[in-house]
C-alpha cells in the first residue's frame, strides 16, 4: 500500500503541490482565526456536585461572582477617610453598566472581610456583564482601564482578570519559544542534515501541521468549547512530530538514494524507486507511529474537563495533520528534487555522504553495520542483565518521590510573581480576612428556616471554619457561605469540603455544596475515576497497533512497560522539582507543595504517546533485519546502528521545541516542558539505546512470539512494509512459519 503511495505521488507531485498551496492560503487566511474563538479554563467537571451547585445558585440568586477584585489602596489614607470613600466609590461610579452587572463596595455593605487590618486597602467585587467567559473577557478589556481613583493606588484580580492575564502570558509565552527555538532548531537540522534543502523540509512539514491543526480547531469551536491552552499543544507537537516525521522520511530517502547511486552502473539513481521504497519502510513507520500518538492523545477525550479535551482536539489535529503531511506533501516535494535535496550542502558534510555512499554499496558485506550504535548495541548485549539491573532500579530510583505526590489545582502562583491578579490575590491572603472571595458555598433547597439556621449553626462548629453565615435567601433556597483560613487549594481546604458535604441536611431538604475548593475536590475525585479507563484504553490500544505492525505479543508488552519505567522516573523528578521546590529559583516559578492534577495526565498522553514514535522506527528496522537474517541479535545491532542516530535527534530537535515551553510564565505549562524534557531524554537514550537491546538479547527470539491462531491473523492481516520489490509476502511468510515452527519445537 505505502509503496503504491509512493508511486502515485511521484506520478501526481504537481497536482498534490498544488493543492498543499491551496489549503495553506485558506488555512493562513480563516484557519488562524482561530485565537479569537478560544476560551479560558476549563478545568472543572460540569457533572460534579460543585458544578450543580453553581448553576442552582445562578438558577436561584444570580451569578453574584466577584469577576473582578478592584483594590484599593493609600499609604496615608483610611478607608473611614471620606476622600478614600469619593475618590474609591466616584470611580466606581463611573463604570459602564452596559459592561458592568453589580458592584458590591465596604461602604454599601459594611461588610468587615472588604476592609484590611491595617485599614488602608479595601476591594469592590465587581460583577461584569457577559453569558460566558469569553464575554466577560470581552467586558473586562472595555472597563479595566476605568478603575483609577485620585489619590489611590488601585490594582485588578479576580477570576477574570486572572484568565486574562494567563491568556496573555500564554501568548508571550509562544511568541517566546518560537524566538527562542527557532534560531537553534535552524542551526541544529543544518547539522543534522548537512544541506540546506534537505534542512528546510522539515519546516515546511511544520509549517502545514501548525496551520492545519489551526484549521480544525477553529472548526471545533464551531460545536463545543476549546480551550485556549489547546494552542501550546498544537505549536508542541505540531512543531515536533513534523520534525520527527521529515527526519524519518527525508533520511530514509536519501538513503535510498545513496544505495541507488552505488548500485546503478550509470550512477544515476531511480527516484520514483526510491520514493516508494521510502514510504514502504519509513512512511509505513510515520503512518503507525501518528496513529498511535493520535489515540494515545484521544484517551485525553475520555475526561470531561474542558481543559483536557482541548488538549486531545489539539494534540490529535496536529500529530494527524503532521502525519498526512510528511506522507503525501514531503514525498510529493522529494519526487520534484530527486538528488537536489542534498543540494546547498555544508562542506563539513561533503565527506560523510561520501561515506555513506559507499557504506550503502557494501551493505550486503556489512560494511554498514560496523558503526558506533551498531558497536553500542552489541556491547550492551554482551551484558544484558547488568545493563537491565541497572538500568531499571535506576529508573525506579529516580521516581521514588512520586510516592509523596499531592495532587492540587491551580490559583494564582501560577502567574509570574509580579503580575497584577497576583498580586492582588496574595494581598488578599496577606492583609485581609482569607477566603472572602473563594468561600465553600452551601446551597440549600428546601426545609423550613429553622431547620436551615440549625444547619447554618452546625457548619459554624466545624473544625477549621471560621464563620458561616446565611448570605441570601428566596425562591425557596438558601444560600450559606463558608469561610476558612487555609489556602483554597490546601489538603486542609478539601478535607473541610468533605467535611461540610457529611454534615447532614435540614430535613426534607437538597444541599449541594460549591465554591472553588470544592471544584478542586470534584477534579480530582473525576480524574481518580476516569484515569485507570484511560490507561486501559491506551494499554490495549498501543498493544494491537505495535502486534499488528510486528506480529509478536511480547514486544507490546515490553514497550508498555518500558514506557512505565521511563514516566515513573519522569514523574518522580516532577515531584521533586515543582512540589518540592528544588531548582525553583533557577526556573523562575513559585512552588505551591502540589502538582496540578491535570498536568502528569497531560504528560503521560503526550510521552506515552511520542515513546512509541521512537519504539516503532527502531522496531521496523530491527524486523526488517530479522525477515532478512532471522538472526534476533544482528537484527537489533543492525537496527540500532541504522535508526540510533536518527532517533537521537529527531529526540534533541524534539527537545529544542518542547524545552522552549520550560521558559514559560505559567507555572503548569512549564511543568510540562520540563517533564517532557526529561521523558524524551530518558526515553531516546537510556530506553531505546540500551534497555531495548538488552532486553531483546535477553528474550531472544522469543521477542517474535505470538500464539499460533495469533500468527495465522497476523500473516493474514498484519500490516507490515516489503522487503524489497515483490519479496514481502513471501518473507512474511517464511518468517511466520519460522516463528510457529519455534512455538512448536
Amino acid at each position: 500500500m505505502y509503496e503504491s503511495l509512493g508511486r502515485f505521488l511521484y506520478r501526481r507531485r504537481r497536482w498534490v503541490l498544488a493543492l498543499a498551496g491551496v489549503f495553506v492560503v485558506v488555512a493562513a487566511a480563516w484557519g488562524t482565526g482561530v485565537f479569537g474563538s478560544l476560551s479560558g479554563g476549563g478545568f472543572d467537571d460540569p457533572n460534579s456536585e460543585s458544578a450543580r451547585a453553581a448553576q442552582r445558585i445562578e438558577q436561584t440568586f444570580g451569578r453574584h461572582e466577584a469577576d473582578i477584585v478592584a483594590l484599593y489602596s493609600s499609604p496615608t489614607m483610611t478607608v473611614d477617610d471620606p476622600a478614600f470613600r469619593q475618590a474609591a466609590q466616584g470611580a466606581m461610579a463611573s463604570l459602564p453598566k452596559s459592561q458592568v452587572a453589580r458592584v458590591t463596595t465596604y461602604w454599601e455593605t459594611n461588610a468587615t472581610p472588604l476592609v484590611s487590618s491595617d485599614r488602608h486597602s479595601t476591594y469592590a467585587l465587581v460583577e461584569l456583564v457577559g453569558e460566558d467567559e469569553d464575554a466577560r473577557e470581552t467586558a473586562y478589556e472595555a472597563v479595566k482601564d476605568d478603575f483609577a481613583a485620585p489619590g489611590l493606588a488601585v490594582r485588578l484580580g479576580g477570576g477574570v482578570a486572572i484568565n486574562h492575564d494567563i491568556n496573555t502570558q500564554v501568548g508571550e509565552d509562544l511568541a517566546r519559544a518560537e524566538s527562542l527555538s527557532m534560531p537553534i532548531l535552524l542551526i541544529l537540522l543544518l547539522v543534522v542534515f548537512g544541506a540546506l534543502v534537505a534542512a528546510g523540509m522539515p519546516l515546511v512539514v511544520g509549517a502545514l501541521a501548525i496551520l492545519g491543526a489551526f484549521t480544525a480547531l477553529r472548526l471545533l469551536t464551531l460545536v463545543t468549547d476549546v480551550s485556549v491552552f489547546a494552542i501550546t499543544i498544537v505549536t508542541m507537537l505540531g512543531l515536533g512530530l513534523a520534525i520527527d516525521y521529515a527526519l524519518f522520511i527525508v533520511s530514509r530517502f536519501r538513503e535510498e538514494l545513496a544505495g541507488q547511486r552505488a548500485g546503478a552502473a550509470d550512477g544515476t539513481p531511480d527516484v520514483e524507486q526510491a520514493l516508494a521504497r521510502t514510504l514502504a519502510t519509513a512512511g509505513r513507520s510515520v503512518a503507525f507511529s501518528g496513529i498511535t500518538v493520535a489515540i494515545s492523545l484521544g484517551s485525553l477525550l475520555l475526561f470531561p474537563q474542558m481543559f483536557l479535551r482541548s488538549m486531545g482536539f489539539g494534540g490529535m489535529a496536529a500529530v494527524l495533520v503532521a502525519m498526512v503531511a510528511a506522507l503525501t506533501v514531503l514525498p510529493a516535494l522529494l519526487a520534484v528534487l530527486g538528488p537536489r535535496v542534498n543540494a546547498l550542502d555544508v562542506p563539513w558534510r561533503r565527506r560523510r555522504r561520501k561515506e555513506s555512499v559507499s557504506a550503502a554499496a557494501g551493505a550486503g558485506s556489512g560494511a554498514a553495520d560496523a558503526g558506533a550504535w551498531y558497536r553500542v548495541a552489541h556491547s550492551v548485549m554482551r551484558r544484558p542483565i547488568v545493563y537491565v539491573v541497572v538500568i531499571v532500579v535506576a529508573l525506579i530510583a529516580l521516581g521514588l518521590p512520586f510516592r509523596n505526590v499531592v495532587f492540587g489545582g491551580v490559583d494564582a502562583r501560577a502567574l509570574p510573581a509580579g503580575t497584577e491578579s497576583r498580586v492582588v490575590s496574595e494581598t488578599l491572603d496577606r492583609d485581609f480576612a482569607r477566603n472572602a472571595t473563594t468561600p465553600i458555598d452551601a446551597v440549600v433547597t428546601g426545609g423550613t428556616s429553622a431547620d436551615v439556621r440549625r444547619y447554618t449553626e452546625r457548619l459554624r462548629a466545624l473544625p477549621g471554619v471560621a464563620g458561616a453565615e446565611i448570605a441570601e435567601q428566596g425562591g425557596g433556597a438558601t444560600l450559606v457561605k463558608v469561610r476558612y483560613d487555609a489556602e483554597p487549594i490546601s489538603s486542609a481546604a478539601r478535607n473541610l469540603v468533605a467535611d461540610v458535604r457529611a454534615v447532614p441536611p435540614p430535613a426534607d431538604a437538597e444541599v449541594l455544596v460549591g465554591g472553588a475548593t470544592a471544584e478542586l475536590v470534584d477534579l480530582l475525585n473525576s480524574l481518580g475515576q476516569t484515569l485507570p479507563w484511560m490507561a486501559l484504553f491506551v494499554g490495549l490500544v498501543t498493544f494491537v497497533l505495535l502486534f499488528m505492525a510486528f506480529g509478536s505479543v511480547v514486544l507490546p508488552i515490553k514497550a508498555i512497560l518500558m514506557n512505565l519505567l521511563s514516566l515513573t522516573a519522569s514523574f518522580g523528578a516532577l515531584v521533586w522539582i515543582f512540589q518540592e521546590g528544588h531548582l525553583s529559583d533557577w526556573l523562575g516559578f513559585t512552588p505551591t507543595g502540589t502538582i496540578e492534577a491535570t498536568q502528569p495526565i497531560l504528560m503521560l498522553a503526550i510521552a506515552f504517546g511520542l515513546s512509541m514514535d521512537y519504539e516503532v522506527f527502531l522496531l521496523s528496522r530491527v524486523r526488517e533485519q530479522w525477515d532478512l537474517t532471522r538472526d534476533n541479535t544482528a537484527a537489533v545491532a543492525t537496527g540500532l546502528q541504522r535508526t540510533g542516530g536518527i532517533i537521537t535527534s529527531a529526540a534533541l530537535l524534539l527537545v529544542v521545541v518542547i524545552g522552549a515551553f520550560s521558559t514559560s510564565g505559567i507555572t503548569f505549562i512549564k511543568m510540562v516542558g520540563v517533564g517532557m524534557i526529561i521523558a524524551i531524554l530518558v526515553d531516546a537514550t537510556v530506553i531505546r539505546a540500551l534497555l531495548v537491546p538488552a532486553t531483546m538479547r535477553l528474550l531472544g527470539r522469543f521477542s517474535w512470539w505470538a500464539p499460533r491462531p495469533m500468527v495465522r491473523f497476523w500473516e493474514r492481516y498484519g500490516h507490515r512494509e516489503d522487503n524489497g520489490a515483490g519479496s514481502g509476502h513471501r518473507e512474511a511468510a517464511a518468517t511466520s512459519s519460522a516463528i510457529s515452527s519455534a512455538q512448536r519445537r
